[in-house]
């Protein structure tokens, strides 16, 4: 048990069970969004999506977001889609979605994600449900490599900045939007620990800071707590 309490920000919503997690051994988490997601409600959007629900196609989704502006517009009967995720929780939520039979690879990030795609080989075109701030990682290493990208932007990301007065022991960041809009009016103390869900978040946190970064070994909150409660709890530091 921490000797003394430990206070983290979050900067995603968390559910109560890792929070609860976090302070049964000192660590104090607040939450505080730095981006905000809608879904793009329009007839042109749901047109595209309910024509590639009736095709038999590789789709990409590096978000749970993308899935779940998808799902919106199926009708019951699951897709003859080859899914290729970002993360095991957009992962796990297109399964439960489309279908185990559907999940055709996983990666840790999108530049992975690309590379796995590329050494399969399913199809020389994949579909990517993505929003309007996507970042161009998977879209270029395909492109490269002669398979074709048809984006459908399902979602729209909208900063949020705002100051934060207090001063944590550690940060968490889980998108690089997040950590982009963090930074618009945030400065990190010298003390300050960050930690990121991934690869392509950790790099995002460096344009702004000198600031080492801790990396989740997954790309999953429950591994990210795991790592800020081995940082401050069971290491000697």
């Amino acid at each position: 048990m921490a000797q003394n309490k430990i206070t983290i920000l979050s900067t995603r919503q968390l559910n109560e069970t890792l929070i609860e997690e976090a302070l049964q051994q000192g660590i104090e988490i607040d939450v505080e969004a730095f981006i905000e997601t809608e879904a793009i409600v329009s007839s042109e959007v749901q047109q595209e999506i309910e024509q590639v629900l009736l095709q038999s196609a590789t789709i990409v989704f590096t978000s749970i977001k993308g899935v779940e502006a998808v799902a919106e517009f199926m009708s019951g009967e699951m897709p003859d889609w080859n899914i290729y995720c970002v993360g095991e929780t957009t992962m796990q939520l297109a399964r439960n979605y489309f279908g185990a039979h559907c999940i055709a690879g996983i990666a840790g990030n999108a530049a992975d994600l690309a590379e796995l795609i590329i050494e399969e080989a399913y199809s020389n075109e994949v579909i990517f449900f993505c929003g309007d701030q996507r970042r161009n990682e998977l879209p270029d290493i395909l492109s490269r490599n002669d398979i074709e990208v048809n984006e459908i932007i399902v979602y729209h990301t909208v900063a949020t900045p705002h100051t934060i007065k207090k001063i944590y022991n550690g940060i968490l960041f889980f998108s690089p939007s997040a950590a982009d809009s963090f930074f618009v009016k945030n400065k990190i103390n010298g003390s300050t620990i960050l930690f990121a869900i991934g690869k392509t978040t950790a790099a995002a946190i460096k344009k702004h800071t000198g600031a080492g970064v801790i990396i989740s070994d997954k790309p999953v909150k429950e591994n990210l707590i795991e790592k800020v409660i081995n940082y401050f709890v069971n290491s000697e530091r």
